[in-house]
């Protein structure tokens, strides 16, 4: 599988290294470059790609503008000499943050990261394409399929998410918003660190829910929304 991507940065070196890390990978295809977010913009409204490379401070629209403006969103990896944008970044789910100089080494998990996340939603949709009743999550160096009917919840653990079901504990290397993204809408953020299935949701009393011997709280930031759901 060949990624389509572009390169957006206002420096001619940046964009110069960028060039010649993505020719060092026969798994990426670079489909144009540019010196402005508006000229990338321009161009994706009849070009979509696969992932963009993307510099943070640019004359004129900012790169953060730009995702921010953006709504079928590529794979976004932030290339820039600033790291005071990370938090924001994270905010906006892109897929890594790569702080220049950076390393052809660095760049290359960056890009394995969101090959990973592609090929993730592509099987998503090719295991159902009209009623999704699994998914494949990477887990390790494999991927596992897991039946939706089958999630109790799923609970956030530093890089991994593990997905809990009465059989199993599955590691998954992939973020809560991948998750969210393409789970169905019976599956609720509850808290920061939860994903619950409604239907396995057995009693709720004082702001936590029961799944079998499973105690979860409802988070503040997610109280009102949830309860509107149920």
């Amino acid at each position: 599988m060949r990624v389509s991507c572009i390169a957006v940065d206002d420096e001619p070196l940046a964009i110069e290294k960028l060039k010649s890390f993505i020719g060092k990978l026969p798994q990426l295809q670079l489909v144009a470059t540019f010196g402005r977010a508006s000229e990338a913009i321009e161009f994706l409204r009849n070009n979509p790609v696969q992932l963009i490379f993307l510099d943070i401070q640019m004359g004129g629209m900012s790169g953060i503008d730009m995702v921010e403006g953006m709504i079928d969103k590529p794979q976004v990896i932030f290339t820039t000499a600033y790291n005071e944008y990370a938090l924001k970044a994270f905010e906006l789910s892109v897929t890594d943050y790569l702080l220049k100089p950076y390393t052809f080494e660095r760049f290359k998990q960056a890009v394995n990261k969101a090959i990973d996340y592609i090929y993730f939603q592509q099987a998503a949709v090719v295991a159902a394409p009209n009623a999704i009743d699994y998914i494949f999550v990477k887990s390790g160096y494999k991927l596992v399929k897991v039946f939706l009917n089958e999630i109790l919840y799923i609970e956030g653990m530093r890089d991994y998410q593990c997905i809990v079901t009465p059989a199993a504990k599955i590691l998954a290397s992939h973020s809560f918003q991948e998750l969210e993204l393409t789970l169905p809408k019976n599956f609720v953020r509850c808290q920061k660190s939860y994903i619950v299935s409604l239907s396995k949701i057995e009693s709720i009393e004082n702001d936590r829910i029961k799944i079998g011997s499973k105690f979860i709280p409802i988070g503040d930031t997610y109280k009102e929304a949830f309860y509107k759901l149920i």
